[in-house]
């Protein structure tokens, strides 16, 4: 892709680098690896933003490859560590410059670690110590690394950080809150394992790893990173406040920092999809934004009721990931209540206490189907099934 002219219109610019971060860069490492487009989409989207993704799932799971391969075809620089509770500063910063130790200056050898990368990938990440904590917070914050007098501004695109579990220590709150997007990655379903098995013996030919690079680079994204504020947000404001308002009433935990944060990735949404002014279905975005998995099906719920109100111009105009429907599912919702209705009248006490945990979880659900009629049905068999329950000694 050609630099940019210094004759181009904003507008201009916002559909060439949109264009070609999708069309250049997404969609071929969609094609890459089988089951992971909602992955890819959300990478692009922290990406457009320059802010931070978490990945959920265990190990072996692809998600350090996602990582590197992207940054493969941008030509960009990465940094991939697995931090332990016993990680160094030195190990992820660089050690002191021995050299101008010896003349009394302490400056720290950045080459090939994290401070010289453009994409960084922590893995194990919340086994993150107090020693690197304050350090890595910064390098989520503000792109920044500072170690005694020592300060230097980071060209960090994006970080990634994983984990097989979500944060229990109330100390690692804060760096779990430095990740505004969240999503799952998880072995692919059994149908598609032949397919990931012909992706993968493909990902290990040399020559397929070279044919990656795309026609972006990293001073495009930096070009597009500068578009961000001039994205017209003031259409969508009112919106935005009212659906930040209604998941806070649902239980969702948004802090004013994050609120103003995720306008960030609303309008990398909009410049990915070309355009200069957010809309309605850019909103998408706040449905991974959960802290803990029972969040997922609330966010979905209420972001896909914010996204009725689209009209069919801004729909055309769309990010495609804003219109999947991930609504609970009432027939699965209905088989797990009728499977509790068999098993209340054989349980014995400690069953019905675990039955009862897991009609609370139901109930909960229960409440965020999109569909009236559907939902009244659960909710008339969630009643039943409480007064069966109540009912036992």
């Amino acid at each position: 892709m050609n630099e940019p002219a210094s004759h181009e219109s904003p507008q201009q610019a916002t559909q060439r680098l949109g264009h070609a971060l999708r069309g250049e860069v997404l969609e071929p490492l969609k094609q890459r690896f089988v089951g992971k487009d909602e992955i890819v989409d959300l990478m692009g989207l922290c990406l457009a933003a320059r802010e931070n993704l978490f990945m959920l799932g265990p190990p072996g799971t692809a998600k350090s490859a996602l990582v590197q391969s992207l940054a493969r075809q941008i030509d960009g620089k990465v940094f991939d560590y697995l931090l332990t509770r016993f990680t160094e500063p030195n190990e992820i910063f660089g050690p002191f410059d021995i050299r101008k130790l010896r003349d009394g200056e302490l400056e720290t050898n950045t080459t090939g670690m994290l401070p010289e990368a453009d994409f960084v990938f922590l893995d194990e990440l919340l086994n993150a110590n107090s020693a690197i904590l304050n350090s890595l917070l910064l390098v989520l914050n503000e792109r920044v690394f500072r170690r005694g007098r020592e300060t230097r501004a980071l060209p960090t695109l994006m970080v990634v950080g994983a984990s097989n579990h979500l944060p229990e220590d109330e100390a690692l709150g804060a760096l779990f809150d430095r990740f505004l997007i969240r999503v799952a990655c998880n072995n692919v379903p059994d149908a598609n394992l032949t397919e990931v098995l012909a992706a993968g013996w493909r990902l290990d030919d040399p020559h397929e790893a070279s044919g990656q690079r795309a026609g972006v680079s990293a001073d495009h994204l930096r070009g597009l990173h500068r578009l961000i504020p001039r994205v017209g947000f003031d259409a969508l404001r009112g919106k935005y406040v009212e659906l930040v308002l209604r998941l806070r009433g649902a239980g969702i935990g948004i802090s004013d920092r994050r609120a103003v944060k995720l306008q960030r990735l609303v309008a990398a949404s909009a410049l990915l999809c070309g355009r200069l002014e957010a809309n309605l279905t850019d909103l998408w975005v706040l449905r991974y934004i959960w802290d803990s998995e029972d969040e997922q099906e609330v966010l979905a719920s209420l972001v896909a009721q914010a996204l009725e109100d689209a009209d069919d111009q801004q729909r055309a105009a769309a990010h495609p990931r804003s219109l999947a429907a991930e609504a609970p599912d009432a027939e699965q919702l209905s088989d797990d209540l009728a499977v509790i209705g068999a098993s209340l009248e054989q349980a014995d006490e400690g069953q019905r206490s675990v039955l009862r945990d897991r009609m609370t979880l139901l109930t909960a659900r229960c409440q965020w189907v999109a569909d009236a009629q559907q939902r009244g049905f659960l909710e008339n068999k969630v009643n039943e099934l409480w007064r069966t329950i109540d009912s036992q000694p």
